[in-house]
């Protein structure tokens, strides 16, 4: 890249935002944790912009895996290296424009720290999956490292991209879906056979069908799409595509957020009575979405009337579960009071207890935890309680009278708040209308908290 808007940038520099009569600034971070601030003293002139635009489309004829990718009458979209450049102009924009992205993190999936099963399943068995996230969340991040690492274990992998913005090595080909129609894509891949092909991003109609269409000829895809929530994804392809064949298309959606794997679901056809309903004979194929590392059903998707629809499936306590609820929290009151359970099924629970409760509820090489199961006869997996509960910090200020009270922002009324001596938790709460928690300190969990405070370990976090 020139040296005219390389200045613009340093190793924290996400991205750069050039236009007219304004000052040149940059967005500065990680995904998930970035600020924006100025990188020029003076504002630039249209001249400025324009001139820098000229150099820029000079140096893409220059530079090594460089391409103008899409050139119309108010804009143009150039890779340049590294480097994804929108150049706007006017009558498109109001003023020009120019818009330089790179990435920040080059990661390899081991840097993921992917849970076991989960890296077997992305590797071995899952042949239709989804990356989804917001925008800026590290969605392309996570496909690069993916394809590089499907590259590496002797796979051929191909990638479809407008514009070509992953870096990727030597050994894979990128196709650009600007430059080529859907149908000459579709047949050089469908002769070529790659054993994996990565699609980013899936935008439009023609998008999610060349993509349905290359998965049911039976090539591995990956596709990249915005969503803001990873139920989101799923349903962008719920009208495009026969509701039977959305788990043949779709197996797997990994969620991505501040640059993390967040969630991640699978997808399975069955025959069954929707949730909700008792009568036998309203059974019909039904799309379950289930929470990958839990197990638990999230949603399912089926036709009623001439609809198809996404139902979240919310549970309710049956009394069966209620009793096995109170057998529980019976069993493991010597350990802790801060306890949160989640039933899975009839025969199998997770429990969420404070991180020093662990290792005693588990017991020497799982001896206790052995035992606990069979008296339940009950298949329990034990969790850290903030895993569950998860959320941020939030400042306070703390006033201690009769009564132990944390004054938050207005912001944060009516809001669940859980209370931690560093990482020990102790008590969930909810702050008032006033955005206020009071605590009295007449009890076991109230000493505790006056305590915290005393020693300033005391922390109050926004439960998401």
């Amino acid at each position: 890249m020139g040296m005219e808007l390389g200045k613009y940038f340093d190793e924290k520099t996400m991205s750069v935002h050039l236009r007219e009569n304004s000052l040149a600034m940059a967005k500065k971070g990680v995904p998930g944790n970035w600020k924006i601030e100025p990188v020029s003293e003076k504002k630039l002139t249209q001249e400025d912009v324009k001139e820098l635009a000229q150099k820029i489309a000079n140096d893409v004829e220059n530079q090594e895996k460089s391409f103008l990718e899409i050139e119309r009458e108010g804009s143009s979209i150039i890779q340049l290296g590294e480097f994804r450049i929108v150049i706007t102009r006017p009558p498109f924009s109001d003023g020009w424009e120019i818009t330089a992205v790179r990435p920040v993190a080059k990661l390899n999936l081991d840097d993921y720290k992917l849970d076991k099963e989960l890296m077997e399943r992305l590797v071995k068995q899952a042949e239709g999956v989804l990356i989804a996230g917001s925008p800026g969340e590290g969605k392309t991040t996570l496909a690069r490292a993916l394809a590089e690492h499907y590259n590496k274990l002797g796979g051929v992998v191909k990638t479809i991209e407008s514009p070509r913005d992953m870096l990727l090595g030597d050994d894979i080909t990128q196709y650009s879906l600007t430059y080529g129609e859907r149908d000459e894509i579709y047949d050089v891949l469908l002769l070529s056979r790659p054993d994996h092909t990565i699609f980013d991003e899936i935008r439009n109609t023609n998008d999610f069908q060349l993509f349905t269409d290359l998965r049911l000829a039976g090539i591995g895809m990956v596709g990249v799409m915005h969503a803001t929530d990873p139920i989101d994804a799923i349903q962008r392809f719920i009208g495009r595509i026969e509701m039977g064949v959305i788990p043949q298309v779709i197996d797997t959606v990994v969620f991505v957020k501040g640059g993390k794997v967040d969630t991640v679901l699978n997808l399975k056809m069955r025959v069954k009575v929707p949730s909700g309903m008792t009568e036998a004979d309203l059974a019909r194929p039904i799309v379950e979405i289930r929470d990958f590392f839990s197990g638990k059903l999230e949603f399912e998707i089926y036709t009623y009337g001439e609809q198809t629809i996404v139902i979240p499936v919310e549970k309710e306590t049956s009394g069966v579960w209620k009793l096995v609820e109170r057998g529980i929290k019976n069993k493991l009151n010597k350990y802790t009071n801060s306890l949160e359970i989640e039933m899975i099924s009839d025969n199998k629970a997770n429990i969420y207890v404070p991180e020093h409760a662990i290792s005693k509820i588990i017991g020497r090489q799982g001896k206790e935890i052995d035992k606990i199961e069979k008296e339940l006869g009950l298949k329990i997996d034990v969790r850290e309680l903030k895993e569950k509960r998860g959320g941020k910090d939030v400042e306070f200020d703390v006033e201690v009278r009769k009564n132990i009270v944390f004054y938050l922002e207005k912001r944060l009324a009516n809001k669940d708040i859980d209370l931690y001596s560093g990482d020990e938790f102790l008590v969930s709460t909810k702050s008032s209308k006033k955005a206020m928690v009071k605590v009295s300190p007449n009890s076991e969990v109230g000493n505790q908290i006056r305590d915290a405070v005393k020693k300033g370990t005391i922390r109050l976090v926004l439960v998401r």
